[in-house]
């Protein structure tokens, strides 16, 4: 089967298809991933065929930054910025990925481009599967607030929040695509999925499947109540990776295990506050700090270790706790290496997981914004709380990490004729 694969975004988002299309290679699939142009080295170093499409996502992360309204008081303010951002880059990337798919079979994508990848698996008649590394199907389970007063709200304003968001995200988009529709051969494509007044959210099984990556568990009563869609668990790295090595690795044995602090692609405006920042902390509770950041001045000291990447995998199961951005796949490396989080959120997905890792007692949270050296000690103070950690190690103990296999299986599901055969609805065995 001929799969092309696209992932637009952060490395976050580049690398569960950079591993999907490697477990697809070796199935012995052919297979295209595409990523944003500056992912294409990350993906082509771990032996998958790679193209770049779109435009480069450290440039949208920047816009972001420099964006002043997405620090606005006004929500309006803040809206407007997220509807602008959603539609930079959008005709290239459409157009891009049009002629990649041109003999494909199936697409694959990932949540950044879905409306992207959809009208383009419907211009050229190919089935669309795509990964939701969160849950953004309109729900009563998960809150549509990232705040702690949401969890009062009612079941049913959830799910209609949920419907709103999904209906504005497609308000506007919806220029973008009529402007494709132009260039295409498809003028009359109509989405494979469709949400209802009523709250339903119906697909057509022969084109569309959402691949739902990530633990169900950590959202109870979520699976029940979306229905029949294949929950595969989170897409993490399985094989031995880099590991632990030279200065870092006699650092981390020579003494307490150190605290984590890591913020993966998000823009950082001022790294020497921050380190400066996270340094303190460290001195005020006695404990060390490793921070993990291309930004920051990399060095070791008794204290403090400063690296620009580290294997997850390898290093967070000997941390005392992890402080990040919130981004799924770090949520899910901290989870399985069941130590648990600060959350430090930026954007998108991340003030939910957040929200949610302390609803569940596996860490706290607090956006990045504003963050000081006080609020942080606060945090660490409680996501170190005795209960926690013990909640924390119980749950990576039962962590399962086949999320990639599963999601393999999937795509394989998807016949010729494009019919999607029957595939597993839950990961089981995690409750």
């Amino acid at each position: 089967m001929k799969v092309l694969l696209a992932f637009a975004g952060s490395r976050g988002d580049a690398q569960p298809g950079m591993l999907l299309g490697r477990e697809l290679a070796e199935r012995g699939h052919d297979v295209t991933v595409a990523v944003s142009p500056n992912l294409v080295e990350f993906t082509e170093r771990h032996g998958v065929s790679t193209v770049p499409f779109g435009v480069d996502s450290d440039e949208l992360l920047r816009a972001q930054r420099d964006d002043r309204r997405f620090r606005h008081p006004n929500p309006v303010q803040r809206v407007r910025a997220v509807v602008d951002l959603q539609r930079r880059g959008f005709a290239e990337a459409a157009l891009d990925l049009l002629n990649l798919a041109e003999d494909s079979e199936v697409l694959v994508s990932g949540m950044a481009c879905e409306e992207i990848a959809a009208e383009v698996a419907c211009q050229q008649d190919i089935p669309l599967a795509a990964m939701h590394f969160f849950p953004i199907r309109p729900s009563a389970a998960v809150p549509v607030v990232p705040a702690a007063w949401a969890r009062r709200l009612p079941p049913t304003l959830n799910r209609l929040g949920w419907q709103a968001l999904t209906r504005a995200r497609a308000a506007a988009l919806a220029s973008e695509i009529t402007a494709f529709r132009t260039v295409g051969s498809a003028p009359e494509c109509s989405s494979p999925c469709e949400i209802h007044g009523d709250g339903r959210f119906t697909e057509d099984p022969a084109s569309y499947v959402a691949i739902q990556a990530y633990d169900p568990n950590l959202f109870p009563g979520l699976a029940e109540e979306i229905g029949p869609v294949p929950f595969t668990g989170f897409p993490v790295v399985t094989d031995a990776g880099a590991g632990i090595g030279g200065e870092l690795g006699e650092w981390l044995i020579a003494g307490p295990a150190p605290v984590y602090a890591g913020f993966g692609s998000m823009p950082v405006a001022d790294p020497i506050a921050i380190e400066s920042m996270v340094r303190e902390v460290g001195r005020r509770l006695g404990l060390r700090v490793l921070l993990v950041g291309k930004m920051f001045r990399e060095r070791i000291s008794p204290d403090l270790a400063v690296v620009d990447q580290v294997d997850h995998r390898a290093v967070l199961p000997l941390c005392a706790a992890a402080v990040h951005h919130g981004g799924a796949g770090t949520t899910a490396a901290a989870l399985r290496a069941g130590v648990p989080s600060v959350i430090c959120s930026v954007q998108a997905d991340q003030p939910y997981w957040g929200r949610q890792i302390e609803a569940l007692g596996l860490g706290a949270t607090a956006p990045f914004a504003g963050l000081t050296a006080n609020r942080l000690e606060r945090l660490l103070i409680r996501a170190t709380a005795p209960e926690i950690t013990l909640r924390a190690a119980a749950y990576g103990a039962r962590f399962r990490d086949d999320g990639v296999r599963r999601a393999a299986d999937v795509i394989e599901s998807i016949t010729p004729d494009r019919v999607v055969r029957e595939v597993p609805t839950e990961i089981g065995g995690v409750r």
